[in-house]
């Protein structure tokens, strides 16, 4: 019996111990969250893959319209034929059963061509009516192989930028970098010299030791001002857009009665997916894995309810920044790696 208790009791130490411990907190700015923001034109579009960031989450809440629907087309070009011979050439059908009941009545009322002979007169019809058909499918045949369009060049692979590299066709998708782990603490700040070697032209825009430095110190501040709700600050680190989910997910704490506090970020890795410009505005895309703490507590009293204050937890996000030319890189997306 003394057994089965001891049996219930460890049971119930299962059950009862890792609902106290508090969870892996995901309460960050922008974690665990849906992909949220614009990526300019490219926002329906999935970041080109990278060592960091193999694959990306879409992003589902955006104030950039949709782009999935299809332009409309010719429908008569558009739309494949179906049917036979006979469906797709009405008038060489109507041709056809007319001359057929032609000879058909010839031959019952003696008429045609030769009155008795209407039988012999009905079957140079069909013969006539075959060739006729056949001469006229070998010429919509030779018409459509004269129009049609060539061969499509297929899509270009990403190209990956290296320093060597400058003979970039200018419809190709935008280069990228892919930085080792081994480089140092600026861990972005390697793939520069590649990133601008492949950077020539189509839209495709340079990225510079600078950049990787801002991009950096801009994860760590937006975390940094997340955690302390100040939403003032928050609005040079952001695009509106931004803010305004930021201020959403600070708004659901203050409900919950918890606020999340993220310290020591530090990047561990970083690739460069992309960057870009259309018009006055740069683009560029980063997947960046970093560690941190990351600890959501209750305001009450304090108590840690999710995340671990003393051990440091990882993530991976990608996160694309914009600027107007010559100005500040802010944050305008965030997705899920």
């Amino acid at each position: 019996m003394k057994t089965y208790r001891w049996l219930a009791l460890v049971a119930a130490l299962m059950i009862v111990v890792p609902s106290l411990a508090p969870s892996p907190a995901d309460a960050r700015a922008g974690g665990g969250a849906a992909g949220s923001g614009s990526r300019g034109t490219r926002t329906n579009q999935a970041p080109p893959p990278t060592q960091t960031a193999p694959t990306t989450a879409p992003i589902e809440r955006s104030a950039t319209p949709s782009t999935a629907a299809k332009p409309a087309t010719n429908t008569a070009q558009a739309t494949p034929a179906t049917g036979g011979f006979m469906s797709r050439h009405p008038f060489l059908t109507g041709m056809m059963g007319g001359m057929l009941g032609a000879g058909l009545f010839g031959m019952m009322f003696g008429g045609g061509f030769g009155g008795a002979a209407g039988m012999f007169g009905l079957l140079f019809q069909v013969m006539l009516i075959g060739g006729l058909g056949y001469l006229a499918f070998r010429l919509i045949r030779g018409r459509m192989a004269a129009n049609g369009a060539p061969a499509s060049r297929p899509p270009y692979a990403y190209a990956v930028a290296s320093p060597g590299m400058t003979d970039v066709p200018s419809d190709m998708p935008m280069a990228r970098s892919s930085i080792p782990s081994s480089v140092g603490p600026a861990l972005l700040a390697g793939g520069a010299a590649s990133a601008a070697g492949g950077a020539a032209s189509g839209g495709q825009l340079a990225i510079a030791a600078d950049d990787y430095t801002a991009f950096e110190g801009l994860l760590a501040n937006i975390q940094s001002t997340w955690s302390t709700g100040d939403l003032g600050k928050m609005r040079s680190l952001v695009t509106p857009e931004m803010l305004g989910y930021f201020s959403e997910q600070l708004s659901a704490n203050a409900s919950r009665g918890v606020e999340n506090k993220i310290e020591a970020v530090k990047l561990e890795q970083g690739d460069l997916s992309e960057a870009w410009s259309e018009g006055s505005i740069d683009y560029a895309t980063v997947a960046m894995r970093f560690s941190m703490i990351d600890a959501t507590r209750r305001i009450a009293d304090g108590t840690v309810v999710e995340g671990n204050a003393q051990a440091r937890t990882e993530a991976t996000e990608v996160w694309t920044f914009l600027r107007s030319r010559g100005g500040s890189w802010i944050l305008s997306a965030i997705q899920q790696a």
